[in-house]
């Protein structure tokens, strides 16, 4: 078949399955943006997509995507959620983009770092409260994306992230090559760690491996391939996790039929109802099932005839 041919004849469309709704753990391949993996489900018919926090097109491993109602859950698990990375920097090198995909801004010699110096400092990550956010990043200055900026020469202000690093281990040291890995809070540049540390010793170093091994609360354990599920987007439904996992930390409270139906219509019920001992959430919050089904997002708040369990957000189709 020629190219014109090939070219004129019809596109196979994916199987469209139904609108799902529950949370799948993506293993996300290394190369494709994370929308563009979004992208591929959506062809699967899922409308009604979002994501956890992205991962850069040089990472791979867990992309939480949100399908359905569960794409309301996408503020919670992004603000509260801890991070697991496992990575590869290169000492001697700097670049635009603080990764290996970006330009080459220096070269240096790396010859007078020793093992030691580098387990120092990734140790030091742990000590670190902020960091500088790369200039190629999705975070926003008078409302662009800073990489739209970079991309066109414009001059933006030097930002500054907070973050936590509970955990920083240094798994191998092959000079100039690190591995290392982080536990971390949500939005912490891994990126911005190997550019800070390669500064400090006086070399430079840019990202050139990363694996997201754990977004809470899910593990790569519990990740599907994407190829798998475009190969046979059966799995699809069959990955998919109920709403209330990924809240596992979140009182629980278990409505009768007749709170239900005053839930759907968006009216409080009262806290009379214990929540289960499931955790403790933020800002009274808790989670409001209906026969073990998640049904709404709800706060805890004082009303003339006593406490009860407004609706922040509701979860029923």
């Amino acid at each position: 078949m020629t190219n014109e041919e090939t070219a004129a004849a019809p596109q196979t469309r994916p199987p469209q399955l139904p609108q799902l709704h529950g949370v799948l753990v993506l293993n996300k391949p290394s190369g494709p943006t994370s929308a563009r993996c979004l992208t591929a489900l959506k062809r699967l018919g899922q409308k009604k997509i979002g994501h956890a926090g992205t991962l850069d097109p040089l990472a791979s491993g867990v992309l939480l995507v949100l399908l359905g109602q569960a794409t309301k859950l996408s503020s919670h698990l992004m603000a509260g959620g801890g991070k697991v990375y496992s990575g590869v920097l290169r000492l001697g090198r700097t670049t635009d983009t603080w990764d290996c995909q970006g330009q080459v801004l220096t070269e240096a010699p790396w010859e007078h770092v020793s093992e030691g110096d580098v387990r120092r400092e990734i140790s030091l990550w742990q000590e670190a409260r902020e960091q500088p956010v790369p200039p190629y990043s999705a975070a926003k200055h008078e409302g662009q994306p800073l990489y739209k900026l970079a991309r066109k020469g414009a001059a933006a202000p030097a930002k500054v992230k907070r973050m936590e690093i509970s955990q920083a281990d240094t798994l191998d040291v092959s000079l100039p090559f690190v591995r290392f890995r982080v536990a971390c809070s949500s939005g912490t540049y891994i990126r911005s760690l190997a550019h800070s540390l390669g500064m400090r010793l006086g070399c430079g170093a840019v990202l050139t491996e990363l694996t997201r091994e754990y977004s809470h609360p899910f593990g790569l354990d519990a990740a599907r391939d994407l190829r798998d599920l475009t190969a046979d987007p059966a799995l699809l439904a069959a990955s998919l996790r109920p709403i209330a996992s990924a809240l596992p930390h979140w009182p629980r409270v278990e409505l009768t039929p007749e709170q239900a139906a005053r839930v759907r219509n968006g009216i409080a019920v009262s806290c009379a109802a214990t929540p289960s001992d499931n955790g403790t959430a933020e800002d009274d919050l808790a989670l409001l099932l209906v026969q073990g089904e998640a049904l709404a997002l709800a706060r805890r708040e004082d009303a003339p005839g006593g406490p009860c369990w407004a609706v922040l957000r509701g979860l029923w189709n």
